[in-house]
């Protein structure tokens, strides 16, 4: 490396700290004492390169640096002598071959992503976990992704790996028989992470770019390590396609811009290209998978030159494919504004209000939001003003609500 070591230990450990991390808790079965001996390691390559110069394989050095560390502690507690013990045994009869300072550091991420993600932890634990542990985010930058105090994430995170810790939950790829049962949710955490990102659920911002890279990030981690998954690959370009949008999502101001107003020449056609690329693999699959549906759908809109030469017939008729393959009132909202675009807002009014008394959207704003739209195109601005108010009772980031606000005001406007 020709960077200076400060900066050569960062960029090694935000690399390399999931496999760093993997491959520690292969090990030594605690995914506390690996962070803790993974920050001993990275202090001490920040005293040790600058003076000797960085190694040829720095992610080695560490895992051996941290590897001693951890192992120098278990030995110092006696709580811990017949724990050690035990790990040693484990590995001898696994014929775990351990890395050193000249080998190359194996990609145990894989394993860590199902701990993370174990269905015996609750979903905000298994998100909190992935990007702390995987994306390499620190525990402020946790909460500030999901608008939480630290210290409450903090604990969030302290009594997950407690849970892994106490319920002895496996560090381990499941086998090929668990597999279609277990990545569904390993894919869900990686999906809410970007949604998160795509529009925020409250704070001064639509589009948390950071988060969005980290997902993606995540996402393309997940593909090397499962390159024949077809809904990794359909995860991965629906990620693609719709962040591609980011640029023309806002304008210079941070006000949010509809799909139908966006300048599309400020989409990432790079972005584009690899979606594409991707959702035509992922949906030669024999059952295509609700990511790889969505990616299609994302890609119909991507390939379009404005919303009026947008192929809406098919957009219907994925989403139809969709609410099969994955049931949701959300898909059924999609659909319906979907229905709109083709068969003109008075159709799609009327699928949306049948929608009106399904307890999953009660406080979903969009639903409110959709609807007022269509009012607004149906010239019925009494309606569309209060469905807009509907809307801004529970819509949570500034840039939609100011969206909001704007239209409910040309409502008012034209009901003088």
């Amino acid at each position: 490396m020709t960077l200076g070591a400060a900066g050569s230990v960062e960029a090694v450990f935000r690399e390399e700290r999931g496999r760093l991390l993997a491959t520690l808790v292969r090990q030594f079965g605690d995914l506390d004492l690996a962070e803790e001996v993974a920050s001993e390691a990275v202090a001490a390559a920040l005293e040790h390169w600058p003076v000797h110069g960085v190694p040829g394989r720095p992610a080695a050095w560490l895992l051996t640096t941290a590897r001693r560390k951890a192992v120098d502690r278990l030995r110092r507690d006696k709580a811990y002598a017949a724990r050690l013990a035990l790990m040693h045994a484990d590995a001898e009869r696994e014929a775990v071959a351990l890395p050193t300072e000249e080998d190359d550091v194996p990609d145990e991420r894989l394993r860590l992503f199902f701990t993370c993600c174990h269905p015996a932890l609750p979903i905000e634990a298994q998100t909190a976990l992935t990007l702390r542990c995987l994306a390499g985010l620190s525990t402020p930058e946790v909460a500030r992704a999901f608008l939480v105090p630290a210290a409450t994430m903090a604990q969030r995170i302290v009594r997950a790996k407690r849970k892994i810790r106490d319920a002895r939950i496996p560090f381990r790829v499941p086998d090929a028989h668990e597999l279609p049962g277990r990545l569904p949710g390993v894919l869900r955490v990686v999906y809410l992470i970007f949604t998160e990102a795509y529009a925020a659920s409250a704070g001064p911002e639509l589009v948390r770019a950071d988060l969005a890279e980290e997902a993606i990030r995540l996402a393309r981690i997940l593909h090397r390590l499962l390159p024949d998954e077809h809904e990794v690959m359909g995860l991965l370009a629906l990620l693609l396609l719709v962040d591609a949008r980011r640029a023309a999502r806002t304008d210079a101001e941070g006000a949010l811009v509809l799909l139908d107003e966006q300048d599309r020449s400020l989409w990432d056609r790079d972005s584009i290209a690899e979606g594409r690329t991707l959702v035509v693999a992922a949906l030669r699959a024999r059952a295509p998978g609700q990511y790889g549906l969505q990616a299609a759908i994302a890609a119909v809109h991507d390939e379009a030159a404005d919303v009026a030469t947008t192929d809406w017939p098919q957009v219907v008729e994925l989403y139809g494919v969709l609410a099969q393959v994955a049931p949701s009132p959300l898909v059924d909202l999609n659909r319906a504004v979907a229905v709109a675009m083709r068969d003109g807002p008075a159709a799609g009014l009327e699928l949306i209000d049948a929608l009106a008394d399904d307890e999953r959207l009660r406080g979903y704003h969009l639903l409110p939001s959709a609807r007022a739209d269509l009012l607004r195109r149906l010239g019925r601005h009494g309606d569309a003003a209060v469905a807009y108010r509907l809307a801004l009772e529970t819509v949570g980031n500034e840039p939609e609500r100011a969206y909001l606000e704007r239209r409910l005001s040309e409502m008012v406007r034209a009901q003088r």
